[in-house]
This record gives structure tokens, sequence and C-alpha cells, in this order.
């Protein structure tokens, strides 16, 4: 079974989010930077991973990926900020700590 992530992107703190889904962050992430087309992502330029739940399947994460899609703009602000208070991006400092 294939895990599952959600995860909310920004271009700045309490700036522009967006909600998605994935099996593959790293991947996932590497394919909005490089998507300079006309995606909402790259429209506000949404590069800031802020936020990340991981799952033991795609299944359970697209149910949570909903139930976050469906959730006023604080909510989703106030889930960013419980684990995250500075809106650091969390792929960069993945990547720093295991070098």
């Amino acid at each position: 079974m294939k895990k599952g992530f959600v995860y909310i992107l920004t271009n700045k703190p309490k700036g522009v989010l967006y909600v998605g889904v994935t099996s593959d962050i790293e991947n996932r992430i590497g394919i909005h930077s490089l998507n300079k087309n006309n995606s909402f992502v790259a429209k506000y330029k949404l590069y800031k991973l802020v936020h990340l739940e991981e799952f033991s399947s795609i299944e359970e994460a697209v149910r949570r990926e909903k139930q976050i899609k469906n959730w006023h703009r604080n909510w989703k602000i106030n889930l960013i900020e419980t684990n995250n208070p500075k809106w650091d991006n969390l792929l960069l400092d993945s990547e720093t700590s295991s070098k």
C-alpha cells in the first residue's frame, strides 16, 4: 500500500494557500517548482511547503485533503501555526537536516 501525504504550500506567511495530496512529496514539490505555466501554484508562486501530514495510505490522505479544503481559511492558518509557527519551508529544513 502506498503512503500518502497532504501538504500546504504558500508564497509567504498568511499568504495564498494551496492544499494538495501526493504519494511522493519531494517529486510533487519538484513538479510544482518546474511547472511555470498558468497553474494556480505558478500563478501565485506557491513554492514554500509549510504543512505536511503523512498517512499510511493514499486513500486516507485524499480524505484528509478533502476535509482541509473544506475548512475556513483561519482553520488552515491555525493548523499550520500549530506545528510551524514561523512558517518555515519544511522541505528545505528536511533537506538541510539530512545533509
